[in-house]
């Protein structure tokens, strides 16, 4: 065999077995070549989920004659001006997409820029090109892609169903409109018009929430916290969603690098680090962070599809992340998710309930069946705002001697006078109300000024103790109670020596203790927060989350994890009768908790209902 060149048409067509691989690569190299273009409106429209046709239209700069012919070149661009690949400030660059999706379909660009009185017209098919055409047509640039890899009928056959690969250009038009809400996008195929956002109007934390609100839902701007830090020249910007706020998957996690879409394992972990402690290990958060830094400490030429980047100081991008997430949830106090209380009034609604009549509206049944209006309520988030200025400290807080009851955050007398004012005269406000009640001695029913609150008592002190464990860590002030009777606790062999080996680290958290012959280990010392807790159930819980762990992870790496398991077994357990001091004291300590809105496995330790979703119940309203 001899060495030789490849024609050019092949030579684009390995080149778009990188760029192109579906007709969704294809809309985002188009869409993204507008946006570098100085677009502020842009409209795709798909057939077939692409396969027959992929037109983009957007009102950019256009192009002239010359730069019409020249567009088609392999590796032809005006984005990189200095010829600096360091400091890209361009979505593209590598002058390949246009090439590339020509050499594999029948594609067509009519152009007009400014200077012109007519616009151009230029046709290429399979990589043949035609001559160009003068064309009629408002400024900007119109590109029709027709029978995607009709060149490359290997390629077709490894596409997916239409609606599959509709949605995947919906997704990168999804994140495209994300990272620049001052242009407007439009998405339709001949059916409908899935995606439509007119360009956002006010500062850019305004309009990035409008925007995120369009895409990801209007829940989520209902339950997003704002992310603004910056540290070495590094910006970090975006919303986060509480805790409470989930799902069951990571679609919903966005990562914008100097305005590019990327998908970052660093951002994964980083994001899975900020809420470990607040979320099950199979719930995701929901949040879009935009990241800006210089381009010379970022590398984007990775990969052509350009989804991926390098960063010159990925810990320092990593530790940015994860303060930034956790100091924004530690602010936001004991907020806990507005869809809470929806979920809740849902629960109350039910397909089978006995229809009653109304007097005042005899024509209506107060049936249980149908209730769209309730559930198309707009919960506002109006207690979190109250809560994060109420993080002021109110009394002095739960002392770690008294470990399983809730020490009063005032005197008796004090403390009901105050819980009663908060909803009766209004003179002193509490955004967790005034206990009223106990619920199955599991459940905390308090009175707020428009509303009712439920507390999950075991929960909500769950979190109570973890946070007051860590921040005794963090001072070096772990208070320890001495067992009168060391507590032998006889385990496998093999769970026994997990524990034991980590024995200085977790005397350090408060947890003394030592071998105790084969399989077995003696405790002599526990947390004193902790209180009579289970101490076989807790070494064995230990030694279980220590099997999961990386063992050359020092605890403290993993303190949250250890602690967690440390105050589920040091917890108010559902069923123990509360006074009314001691449940209003836990309601004060939440409120000046970080996170006391959700516990640590990452469910919900409050349900709020305002006045007038309850009086929907009866048909008040």
């Amino acid at each position: 065999m001899t060495l030789r060149r490849l024609p050019d048409n092949i030579v684009n067509q390995i080149a778009a077995g990188e760029v192109v691989e579906r007709p969704a690569s294809a809309v985002k190299e188009l869409v993204e070549n507008a946006i570098d273009a100085g677009a502020s409106r842009i409209d795709v429209v798909m057939r077939d989920g692409g396969r027959s046709l992929i037109s983009v239209s957007d009102n950019g700069k256009g192009m002239s004659r010359e730069e019409l012919e020249l567009c088609f070149e392999r590796h032809a661009t005006s984005k990189l001006p200095d010829e600096d690949l360091v400091h890209i400030e361009h979505l593209g660059f590598r002058g390949e997409a246009i090439p590339s999706i020509a050499s594999v379909s029948r594609m067509s660009i009519t152009t007009r820029n400014a200077n012109d009185p007519h616009g151009w017209k230029l046709a290429v098919e399979g990589g043949h090109r035609q001559d160009v055409e003068p064309a009629q047509g408002q400024q900007g640039t119109r590109v029709e892609v027709r029978d995607i890899f009709y060149a490359t009928p290997a390629r077709l056959k490894f596409l997916k169903t239409e609606r599959a690969e509709f949605g995947a250009a919906l997704d990168v038009m999804r994140r495209l409109a994300m990272a620049y809400p001052a242009i407007a996008f439009t998405l339709a195929d001949e059916k409908r018009t899935a995606l439509r956002v007119a360009a956002a109007q006010g500062d850019l934390f305004e309009a990035w929430l409008d925007r995120l609100g369009a895409i990801m839902g209007r829940e989520f701007a209902n339950n997003a916290l704002k992310i603004d830090a910056e540290r070495d020249g590094v910006r970090l910007t975006g919303f986060a969603g509480v805790p409470t706020f989930n799902r069951g998957n990571a679609t919903m996690q966005f990562m914008f690098v100097n305005g590019r879409p990327v998908k970052d394992k660093l951002f994964t972990g980083a994001v899975r680090g900020a809420y470990m402690d607040l979320l099950a290990r199979n719930r995701h958060p929901l949040l879009a962070l935009f990241l800006e830094l210089p381009p010379d400490q970022v590398d984007v030429n990775v990969h052509p599809a350009k989804a991926e980047v390098r960063f010159r100081d990925a810990g320092g991008v990593r530790g940015l992340i994860v303060g930034s997430l956790r100091h924004a949830l530690a602010e936001n106090g004991h907020r806990a998710s507005t869809t809470v209380g929806g979920q809740a009034l849902g629960s109350f609604v039910k397909q089978d309930a006995v229809q009653l009549p109304l007097q005042s509206r005899p024509s209506r049944p107060v049936g249980m069946g149908n209730w769209s209006d309730v559930n198309q309520t707009v919960y506002t988030p109006g207690m979190a705002e109250e809560s994060t200025e109420y993080q002021a400290p109110l009394s002095p807080p739960v002392s770690p001697e008294r470990d399983t009851d809730f020490a009063p955050a005032a005197p008796a007398a004090r403390q009901e006078e105050a819980t009663r004012s908060s909803t009766e005269t209004g003179s002193e406000y509490f955004p967790l109300g005034a206990a009223r009640s106990q619920l199955h001695e599991t459940y905390i029913m308090a009175q707020t000024q428009d509303g009712l609150v439920l507390v999950d008592q075991h929960a909500a002190h769950e979190r109570l103790v973890m946070e007051r464990m860590k921040k005794a860590f963090s001072e070096k002030t772990v208070a320890r109670q001495m067992l009168l009777i060391p507590d032998v606790v006889e385990m496998d062999e093999v769970s026994a020596g997990r524990v034991c080996d980590r024995s200085d680290e977790l005397s350090e958290m408060g947890l003394v203790i030592e071998p105790f012959g084969n399989g077995a280990v003696v405790v002599r010392e526990t947390p004193a927060m902790l209180g009579e807790c289970n101490v076989k159930g807790l070494l064995q819980d230990l030694a279980d989350d220590l099997a999961e762990l990386d063992t050359t992870l020092a605890l403290k790496d993993r303190m949250d994890d250890v602690f967690a398991t440390m105050a589920c077994h040091g917890s108010v357990r559902s069923g123990r009768r509360l006074t009314v001091e001691e449940m209003n004291a836990l309601l004060r300590e939440m409120e000046v908790t970080p996170h006391s809105g959700q516990c640590n496995h990452g469910r919900p330790t409050y349900v709020e209902l305002k006045l007038h979703d309850i009086e929907k119940l009866f048909g008040r309203r």
